[in-house]
C-alpha cells in the first residue's frame, strides 16, 4: 500500500499520525509541506479527495489567518485556496492519502481506517491511549 502524509514535524498531531502509520508496518512517503508545499492544482485535488471545502482545511492557530481576515465569509473557495498556496502554514495537517482514501487526520487516530493493518493500541506523545476495536 502506498501511504503519503503531508507532515509538519513541529505538530504533535502530525507526529502521532506518522508514528501510527509506521507502527502499522507502512513506510510512508513523508512530504514536509512547509518545505515542499503542494502546488495549487494538487491542493485542489487533495481538497476534492477529502470531500471538504477549502475553508474546512484552513488552520487558524499559529498562522496569519486573523491578520489576513480569513474569518470573513467574503472570501471565495478559490481565494482561500490562493491564500493556502501563498501561505502553506494555513493548510491544516496532517493530510494522509492511501488507496482507502484521503483524510485530514485530526485527531491523529482518524488515520486508522485508512491503513491495512492499523495498530490495536497506541500511546500518543501526551500519554493518551488509543485503542482500535477488533474487527
Amino acid at each position: 500500500m502506498t501511504v503519503t502524509i503531508y507532515h509538519n514535524p513541529d505538530c504533535g498531531t502530525s507526529r502521532n499520525t506518522l508514528a501510527m502509520i509506521r507502527a502499522s508496518g507502512e513506510d510512508p512517503v513523508v512530504i514536509e509541506y512547509l518545505k515542499t508545499p503542494p502546488d495549487r492544482e494538487r491542493l485542489l485535488e487533495l481538497i476534492g479527495a477529502m470531500g471538504i471545502t477549502p475553508r474546512e482545511l484552513l488552520r487558524e492557530k499559529g498562522t496569519p489567518y486573523a491578520a489576513l481576515g480569513l474569518a470573513d465569509p467574503k472570501w471565495s473557495d478559490d481565494e482561500l485556496v490562493d491564500f493556502m498556496h501563498a501561505h502553506p502554514i494555513l493548510i491544516n495537517r496532517p493530510i494522509v492519502e492511501t488507496p482507502k482514501g484521503t483524510k485530514l487526520c485530526r485527531p491523529s487516530e482518524a488515520v486508522l481506517p485508512l491503513l491495512d493493518n492499523p495498530v490495536r493500541e497506541f500511546v500518543k506523545e501526551d500519554g493518551e491511549k488509543v485503542y482500535t476495536p477488533a474487527t
